[in-house]
């Protein structure tokens, strides 16, 4: 949220493997972040201060500590010394805060904790700075916004480039420059692009048809632009790939093709491309052809009635059961304009993205990875983060039942209590894991698959469990220090769900947490009843 590296401290390891999913997460979705572990003591007769004293000592000595994390960190080290222990810290930052960002990973033994040094000595922080953000190459600039000008139904395909919040408002720019031009965000990791706006397409995990009706494709900072199985762009189309790590060195198999590849920072390539429409006297002339002003309506057209068709979608009278889509809009409703979501909805969160419609640079977050259980913590984080730098920090956690019981609620609930950090979560009870099955549904089509119950995969939370009382019990009686505990609520309607939202925000203003168990109307076979989705 701020851009600003975490650090994180874990015990050898059996801490480090703790860490589980938040390393892919944070691999993946390039957060910035130094992970210190200690290594067992190496000696064992106390021939120096911090030798082997208790019995896990010779229990937790792995063979090559660092390996449990290697793949997932753009750099491991080692404490050898308190005189280079400043310079180790400070290189490991350098490779967390650098493009891609990522996780470090440093270890230390316990001898070398316990060194002491007479000597003190300062880095010059100024030149152990990260590197640079890169440019693209004039002749790459020209290309691509020759291209994007001339086509007939250019796409821009985007994942997490809104980690940077001054990236929208040049997309923006850009879209409004080239009227026609469209924005697809397969990640949803960051608000990439406003959803309000007629050239936004909305968010799609990469299986969108938009990807084959275009004639030009400009790929930026996107890890999955597409699924080729299910949505292969035409032979035809040009495609442009433009991202700080585009061959993704972090992942095996890759091989989505481009007729053109860059190294770039985001944010500089925007700058560039629109500098060069702005003084281009062959481009800014095309660009005056009277096509480009029908596109431009068309696209208000098309906005329009994706709009209304969400909006028929979220319409319920107080007695109805619950829906994704009402949640959606219902939360929007309830919470503060300016408020930061953090969503980890699984197979809801395209849903949840249509009807929050979020258009502030920052307002929405994602792990942009697939391990899940993150977002708990992760609120309380943002919750902090946003505290630190005086922004406006309203947060809504939305999660799925089965990603809540991941994030282990009763940690998340007491140090939110202890600490006092207040967070609005709502919890999307839609009676088990819906992702296998859907994955299921992709990979073997049969009829005996298609026909399985969520109890007969295994996959069923029915009955659920008692979400809000795990969260009561794990807050205690009182929250932060006020007299008032936790506040909960459920809701299996409309009318519940709006009297229950109001008096959960009016708690978080007031400094109380908040938790908001949503009973979605969800059959056995995974469906959502009453809805034509």
């Amino acid at each position: 949220m701020t851009g600003q590296p975490q650090a994180v401290i874990v015990r050898v390891d059996v801490g480090t493997q703790a860490l589980g999913a938040a390393m892919h997460n944070a691999n993946t979705g390039r957060v910035p972040v130094l992970i210190f572990a200690g290594l067992c003591p190496y000696t064992e007769n106390g021939e120096l201060p911090g030798s082997r004293t208790e019995y896990q000592h010779w229990l937790q000595d792995a063979p090559d500590q660092r390996a449990i994390v290697r793949q997932y960190c753009r750099y491991v080290g080692e404490l050898r010394s308190a005189r280079t222990t400043k310079d180790t810290v400070a290189r490991a930052f350098q490779f967390a805060t650098s493009d891609p960002k990522g996780p470090v990973y440093l270890v230390g033994a316990r001898e070398v904790m316990a060194e002491t040094t007479t000597e003190s000595y300062a880095l010059e922080s100024q030149r152990i700075s990260p590197i640079q953000p890169s440019a693209l190459p004039q002749e790459a600039v020209e290309t691509i916004a020759k291209a994007l000008v001339q086509a007939k139904s250019p796409l821009i395909i985007t994942g997490y480039s809104g980690r940077n919040h001054a990236c929208p408002s040049q997309l923006v720019k850009l879209a409004e420059t080239i009227p026609g031009l469209r924005v697809h965000d397969t990640g949803g990791c960051d608000m990439c692009f406003p959803f309000s706006h007629r050239s936004s397409l909305g968010f799609r995990l990469s299986f969108d048809q938009v990807t084959t009706e275009a004639d030009v494709i400009l790929v930026l900072d996107c890890d999955v632009p597409w699924i080729p199985t299910r949505n292969r762009p035409r032979d035809d189309a040009r495609i442009y790939h433009v991202d700080i790590d585009p061959l993704n060195a972090t992942i095996g198999a890759f091989f989505f093709p481009a007729d053109g590849r860059w190294r770039a920072d985001s944010y500089t390539a925007l700058l560039q491309l629109n500098a060069h429409l702005a003084t281009s006297a062959n481009l800014k002339e095309a660009l005056h052809n009277p096509i480009y002003v029908q596109r431009w309506k068309e696209l208000q057209e098309q906005h329009s009635k994706r709009l209304a068709s969400f909006d028929k979608l979220n319409s319920l009278p107080s007695h109805e059961s619950l829906n994704i889509h009402h949640v959606g809009a219902a939360i929007k409703s309830a919470v503060p304009p300016e408020t930061n979501y953090v969503v980890e909805a699984a197979t809801c969160s395209m849903n949840v993205a249509d009807q929050l419609r979020v258009d502030i640079p920052g307002s929405w977050l994602n792990s942009g990875g697939a391990g899940l259980g993150w977002s708990g913590g992760a609120a309380l984080g943002v919750k902090l983060a946003l505290d630190g730098i005086s922004r406006p920090n309203f947060i809504c956690q939305i999660v799925g039942d089965g990603t809540y019981l991941f994030s282990v609620p009763s940690s998340v609930h007491w140090v939110a209590a202890r600490y006092g950090i207040p967070v609005l979560t709502i919890i999307l009870n839609n009676r088990g894991w819906t992702a296998p099955r859907r994955s299921l549904e992709l990979c073997q089509p049969s009829e005996q698959a298609l026909k399985a119950t969520n109890r007969e995969m295994h996959i069923s939370l029915d009955p659920a469990p008692d979400y809000c009382g795990i969260a009561k019990a794990a807050a205690g009686s009182s929250f932060g220090g006020l007299t008032s505990g936790l506040f909960t609520g459920r809701a299996s309607t409309a009318g519940e769900l709006a009297d229950v939202l109001k008096e959960a925000v009016r708690c978080v203003k007031k400094g109380r947490g908040a938790v908001v168990e949503a009973v979605l109307n969800i059959g056995e076979m995974g469906e959502e009843k009453g809805v034509d989705c």
